[in-house]
């Protein structure tokens, strides 16, 4: 990829890179044409049964100039598969810190699949995935799917359009971003350009941190006002929570943060198919999930 900076070339010496691809074939993930077809498989049956797709790093707080290992998940409830790292599904991942973006690039196989060295401040990692699809084998299924996402006008819209409630396609997009502190984590969330993403407010690492998050949801470069937002609290213990949040006039939700847990939020936008990928699948409904996560060691208090 003529042009690209390869962040991921700081990390591994080109020596240690055959290493580390054969340790990655050695336990079973990605080596070879038949493995790689076994990964697209198994990616593919994953994701049809699972719903969220998030960012989980080892550790969200790291040492000044320390190194962060960063997991791609498909799950639900903070829960799910581990995936490596996979070209074809990958449209773009960027590392920003101080308001500087840079691509990252991974190889095949890499788990966990972002490795980062030398973090200072706040560091935000956003991915970006290329158009995937499914097709529905239920109505109810589709119908239980807008439900719990509250797109209550999906039914009439659907019938609207004339389309089958036998077979119902759908194409996604995700576009996660995770928030990373090295050191005392100063700085700010940066857009990454997403056509939807969430932008953290407020930094939960910084010293004067009060406890309330505020995040806002993009879409479209505009806020997107009166959406669901699901938020997952996660903590050190393995204990998950989920409520349901909303935004409001300008497109921001708020909750309270606390110390020894890590966070999860979600939001999705459901329309009918239009950009040029899903066009071209063809498929009948486009969705785009955007998500972010973060967390604060037990060790922390909000507002330190």
């Amino acid at each position: 990829r003529a042009g690209v900076m390869k962040i991921r070339s700081n990390i591994l010496s080109p020596l240690a890179r055959p290493a580390r691809h054969l340790a990655a074939c050695m336990r079973g993930v990605i080596c070879g044409a038949p493995a790689l077809i076994f990964a697209l498989i198994l990616g593919a049956a994953d994701e049809l049964a699972a719903h969220e797709f998030w960012l989980e790093p080892q550790e969200y707080q790291v040492p000044m100039g320390g190194s962060a290992k960063i997991d791609l998940r498909n799950g639900e409830d903070f829960e799910g598969v581990t995936l490596s790292w996979f070209d074809r599904r990958i449209a773009q991942t960027l590392v920003i810190s101080e308001g500087r973006a840079a691509p990252y690039e991974g190889l095949a196989g890499d788990l966990p699949a972002i490795h980062l060295d030398d973090l200072r401040g706040l560091v935000t990692i956003a991915y970006a995935s290329t158009l995937s699809s499914l097709t529905y084998t239920s109505w109810d299924k589709v119908m239980n799917f807008v439900r719990h996402k509250d797109f209550p006008w999906f039914e009439a819209a659907h019938q609207a359009q004339g389309l089958e409630q036998d077979r119902v396609t759908e194409g996604y997009w995700r576009y996660s971003k995770t928030l990373i502190a090295g050191g005392e984590g100063t700085g700010q969330d940066h857009l990454a350009g997403f056509e939807t993403e969430f932008l953290a407010l407020t930094n939960p690492y910084a010293p004067d941190f009060d406890g309330e998050m505020r995040v806002r949801l993009i879409y479209r470069d505009a806020p997107r006002a009166d959406a669901q937002v699901e938020l997952w609290r996660k903590s050190d213990a393995g204990d998950v929570t989920h409520e349901f949040l909303r935004t409001d006039a300008h497109g921001e939700v708020r909750f309270r943060v606390t110390p020894g847990a890590s966070y999860q939020i979600d939001a999705v936008v459901m329309r009918p198919a239009e950009s040029p990928e899903a066009l071209a699948k063809p498929v009948m409904w486009e969705t785009l999930w955007a998500n972010m996560t973060f967390g604060l060691s037990g060790g922390q208090s909000a507002g330190e």
